[in-house]
Order: structure tokens, then C-alpha cells, then sequence
């Protein structure tokens, strides 16, 4: 047992999120980010928690915590994003305002930057819906006559009817598994499509850094260049695989809602999905808490993945990730562990 305590690896809280020249990272009293500005220096803002160790009982209960938490990154992340580009000047995409920009600032002022945010986070999510919900559904109940075998106007009279149709046992488990793959494909071309763009390049060397910075920390080691440098890239707790999870989880929950009504069926993975991201979030803090065989398997998607969504960084990006993390350390390590 001692020499389980001795080896035992310390796991940190702490999580980051690479943004636009820089990095943010959230630890469990203060965040902070730091990003690399156009002269060269790096800007480091730093900011107390306000969901810390005195969160709310809903942001730790299981399952439950799995989707509040993920609304509070998300606002977290779209913000320091926001900041990041900001941070870069008017020169950052090359482009002047155009007179439509110039009206809308003259007629919303302030109130600007607050309704795009809103509306961003609307075409987002609508994107979201289309590609990952729609477009799977839309793919399997068209193939849905030929892997039953049943006519297509007969499925459609059924539907029109509210009629069940006495479908063959195995035609769910292969709907299932067809838009598991469409989800998979999608997602996996995303990725790849967005590593081609040269800032997401960059953004992705900065993922890289923030992953390598972390696992210094929790190697107990000085946060230097040289030191981060040593270690790997990918992190087990990282976003992308907590998407990956989240998939995964999707296609298994939706073996078990029956292909009678593709709007119904749609609805119904909706109302599913608080569930699936509770799961999924579960599921992730146990792989980043434990090593054995079932936490590798669990982790091995999301891992493979990050091939993609990180790169090895820089020296300038280390010292970014670096400057993020160290505000983030809280004084007793123990208040830290994972």
C-alpha cells in the first residue's frame, strides 16, 4: 500500500482552453489567461472563480454537474476567445470595417457585442443540431426501406398514420450504428478541414502547449521552457475527447429509441441529451482519475483524435501556456487534487 501512495500520480483540476495567440486556464479558485500581443510581450489577465471551491451543490452533483458544467465552460471559453481576438488589434484579420459594420455600431453601440454573442451561440447550436442530429437522421431513415426491406410507401403511410410498423430486430441496432459512423465522419472531417487553416494551426500548437504545461504541473516539475518541452501533448481530460465520449454515449442511448418516427426519434435524443452529457462527463473524470485497462480503452478515442487538435508549440506559445497556468496554482497543492 505504500508503494501505491509513493507512485501514486498527482492529477490537477486544472483545465485550459487555447484561444487566439494565447491560452486560458481555469483552475478551482482563480482563471486566468495570457496571450502573446502583437509586439511581442504576453498579456496575462487573471480573475477569482466564481463558481471556486464554494460552488454551488449543482455544479458537484453526478450526472447532473455533467451539463452545467459544460453551459459555465462554454460561456467561459466563448468570452476569453472574444478577449483574445480583441487583444490582437483591428489589424488581426487583415480586413476594414465595412459601412453595414460601421451602422450597426452607430444604432446598437454597446449593446453590440452582447446580441452577436447571443446569436453566434444560436447559429452555433442550430449548426450543431443540422449536422450531428438532422443530417444523421435524415441519412439512416432514407436507407431505412432498404435495410428493413419494408417499401418506402408503406413506411411512410405508417408514419403519416401514427401506425407502428413491426420492424425487423435488427433494423435499430444498424440504424444506430449508420449514424454513429455519419457523426464520426462529420466530426473527424471537421477537425481535419479546420487543422489545414493556418490560425487554427496556431491555435492548435497552442492546445498542444496547454496540455504539455499541465502535465509538467502534475509531474511536479519547475515550469520551464525545457521542462514542458519533455512532456507529451495529449491530455486524457481534454475537450476533444469529451466530445468523443459524448458521441459514443449518443449512439448507445439511441439503440434504444425504436425507428418509428424520425421527428419523434429526433425529439426524443434532445431530451436525451442532458443524460448523454452527464454520462459522458462521468465518465471522463473517471478516466482522468484512474489507470487501468477499462480508463485506456475509454480515453483511446479522444487520444487518437487530439493527433489532430493539438500540435507541438513553440517556445513563445510554452511560455504563454506557462504564464495561464502559474496564477491558476493554488498555494495548498492538496486543494488541487483531481
Amino acid at each position: 500500500m505504500a508503494k501505491k501512495n509513493k507512485t501514486e500520480k498527482f492529477r490537477s483540476k486544472i483545465g485550459g482552453q487555447a484561444l487566439i495567440e494565447g491560452i486560458m486556464m481555469r483552475g478551482i479558485g482563480k482563471s486566468a489567461m495570457a496571450c502573446r500581443l502583437p509586439d511581442g510581450t504576453i498579456d496575462v489577465e487573471t480573475w477569482e472563480n466564481k463558481n471556486g471551491k464554494n460552488a454551488p451543490w449543482y455544479t458537484k452533483v453526478p450526472f447532473l454537474r455533467g451539463s452545467i458544467n459544460m453551459i459555465i465552460s462554454l460561456a467561459d471559453g466563448y468570452k476569453c476567445l472574444t478577449k483574445s481576438i480583441e487583444k490582437q488589434g483591428d489589424d488581426y484579420t487583415g480586413e476594414s470595417e465595412t459601412k453595414f459594420e460601421k451602422w450597426l455600431e452607430e444604432k446598437l453601440g454597446d449593446k453590440l457585442m452582447p446580441i452577436l454573442t447571443v446569436l453566434s451561440g444560436i447559429l452555433g447550436v442550430g449548426l450543431t443540431l443540422v449536422l450531428f442530429l438532422w443530417l444523421p437522421s435524415f441519412i439512416s431513415e432514407f436507407l431505412r426501406p432498404i435495410i428493413s426491406g419494408i417499401p418506402y410507401e408503406t413506411i411512410k403511410q405508417a408514419t403519416e398514420a401514427g401506425t407502428p410498423l413491426d420492424m425487423p430486430s435488427y433494423v435499430t441496432p444498424v440504424m444506430v450504428t449508420i449514424e454513429g459512423i455519419i457523426k464520426m465522419i462529420i466530426f473527424v472531417l471537421y477537425l481535419y478541414i479546420t487543422s489545414k487553416m493556418s490560425d487554427m494551426r496556431t491555435m492548435y500548437k497552442y492546445h498542444g502547449a496547454e496540455h504539455k504545461t499541465i502535465a509538467c504541473y502534475e509531474a511536479g516539475e519547475e515550469l520551464t521552457v525545457e521542462n514542458v518541452k519533455k512532456h507529451p501533448r495529449f491530455h486524457k481530460r481534454c475537450g476533444t475527447s469529451f466530445i468523443v465520449l459524448t458521441l459514443i454515449v449518443s449512439i448507445i442511448a439511441g439503440s434504444f429509441i425504436k425507428y418509428d418516427n424520425v421527428i419523434q426519434r429526433m425529439g426524443y435524443r434532445i431530451l436525451l441529451l442532458p443524460i448523454i452529457v452527464g454520462i459522458s462527463y462521468e465518465l471522463i473524470k473517471i478516466a482522468g482519475r484512474h489507470d487501468n485497462i477499462i480508463t485506456a480503452i475509454i480515453s483511446a478515442p479522444g487520444l487518437w483524435l487530439q493527433r489532430i487538435t493539438t500540435n507541438e508549440p513553440d517556445e513563445k506559445q510554452i511560455e504563454c501556456a506557462i504564464e495561464a497556468l502559474k496564477p491558476c496554482i493554488p498555494d495548498d497543492k492538496e486543494d488541487d487534487k483531481w
